[in-house]
């Protein structure tokens, strides 16, 4: 099995910052592409960020220019730095990773359980 647990969410004051981590593990053969999603109260999930294992990235608007993230491949690690939050900013983070199992060439997805960041006006 595969197994992703993000970590580094909690409580911050409107424009602070927050860093956080997602790290894969279980049965891993490579992993095409990573990505960070936002669900907020009463709210449908929400793509924030995407890296693929070449280093392309791409973000919503809401967060271009506020966010950066990165990947380690050798540790089937991502990162979200997230600087100028905002209020709208809260909500629960999910990484999600598009992960190759060994000895097949069949990509799935596979979702954290999620880490809370909540943003104070």
């Amino acid at each position: 099995q595969v197994q992703l647990v993000e970590s580094g969410g909690g409580l911050v004051q409107a424009g602070g910052s927050l860093r956080l981590s997602c790290v894969a593990s279980g049965r891993i053969s490579s992993i095409n592409a990573m990505g960070w999603y936002r669900q907020a109260p009463g709210k449908e999930r929400e793509l924030v960020a995407i890296i693929t294992r070449g280093g392309g990235t791409n973000y919503a608007d809401s967060v271009k220019g506020r966010f950066t993230i990165s990947g380690d491949n050798a540790k089937n690690t991502m990162y979200l730095q997230m600087s100028s939050l905002k209020p709208e900013d809260t909500g629960v983070y999910y990484c999600k990773g598009r992960v190759v199992v060994p000895l097949t060439s069949v990509s799935s997805d596979y979702w954290g359980q999620g880490t809370q960041v909540i943003v104070s006006s």
